[in-house]
């Protein structure tokens, strides 16, 4: 069914209130803020790599604030139980009977902060609510609220006493951002809303529950036109078989490509640009804006490149050049 142009206002409308409520809070981060939004509409979660201090917290919390979303913060270390996440029974003394105390994950927007600090197993059940998007306690299965978002977060410095992720559960996430240090403007801009009193006093929510699951509705009405799905298609398999499309140069440096959930997440991701920018179906920018996101959580170097510190974005870029743009 086409958007009308009635719908598309609206949506436009009140997706730049999200992002104005989002960019008077949080300075300089205009990437992470789209990544945020195209997390929300395209139904997924999303991964932020940054060292401390970055306002990735900051960030999740004003997300849920703005569309007036619960929100929880999960600092995960390594004797973190699955229990301490998704929740447990409790026995009461006063009634001799076992009854559910759910977790915080049952919340809207849930940070997890340092996910490569817990153990495999809190990992695992993690990762398995939000695939599944429900929890199951005492045999009891418990929806998890919708919308549900997770904004996993990883420090790239400290590797000690971590939990790498496995590529299977890395997969899961829609995108994988990564945050560098403010520019000094940005940096001074924060000190002078520290004075002010940005970050102390909370503005209403400019949405709510209800315009979300709206937006995700037209999200997945906007167009995607064949040759667009067919431009994804060939871009993940040149992923797979770097050797017959890529120069050596770049070929010899790929070990694994990505797997279909790339092909879907671009899909998503595309149609979600195209209504952040006011349109009612995507073109070829839409997918180009976000490539880097989508795949370099999905491409496997190799030992070597790893070790010559190959960055995964000038593959992700020599993969576009390879695939003429329709």
């Amino acid at each position: 069914m086409t958007l009308e142009q009635s719908e598309l206002d609206w949506a436009r409308a009140k997706l730049d209130a999200l992002g104005r409520y989002f960019d008077a809070v949080v300075v300089g981060q205009d990437r992470l803020r789209r990544s945020l939004l195209a997390t929300l509409l395209g139904r997924g979660h999303i991964l932020v790599e940054s060292v401390p201090g970055l306002a990735k917290t900051l960030a999740a919390s004003t997300l849920a604030r703005s569309v007036a979303a619960n929100f929880a913060r999960i600092q995960c270390t390594p004797d973190l139980l699955p229990s301490d996440i998704i929740g447990t029974e409790v026995f009461d003394p006063s009634t001799a009977k076992f009854h559910i105390e759910l977790g915080p994950v049952h919340a809207h927007f849930v940070l997890l902060d340092e996910i490569n600090r817990s153990s495999a197993k809190t990992q695992s059940a993690m990762l398995e609510a939000m695939q599944e998007r429900q929890t199951t306690i005492g045999g009891e299965t418990h929806p998890l609220p919708d919308p549900f978002v997770v904004m996993a977060t990883q420090n790239p410095i400290e590797e000690e006493g971590t939990y790498v992720l496995p590529q299977a559960q890395m997969d899961r996430f829609l995108l994988k951002e990564v945050i560098d240090y403010p520019t000094p403007d940005a940096e001074f801009e924060v000190l002078g809303r520290v004075e002010r009193g940005v970050f102390t006093e909370a503005a209403p929510a400019v949405a709510t529950i209800d315009d979300v699951h709206r937006l995700r509705e037209l999200t997945e009405r906007v167009h995607v036109d064949d040759a667009l799905k067919r431009y994804i298609v060939e871009l993940v398999g040149v992923t797979r078989r770097p050797a017959d499309f890529l120069p050596t140069e770049h070929a010899r440096w790929i070990e694994y490509g990505a797997s279909p959930r790339a092909s879907i997440a671009f899909l998503q991701v595309a149609r979600a640009g195209a209504l952040l920018e006011g349109r009612d179906h995507a073109v070829p920018d839409d997918i180009v804006a976000m490539r880097h996101a989508i795949l370099r959580h999905r491409m496997m170097l190799t030992f070597e490149a790893q070790a010559e510190q190959i960055r995964v974005e000038g593959l992700i870029d020599a993969v576009f050049d390879a695939v003429p743009t329709p």
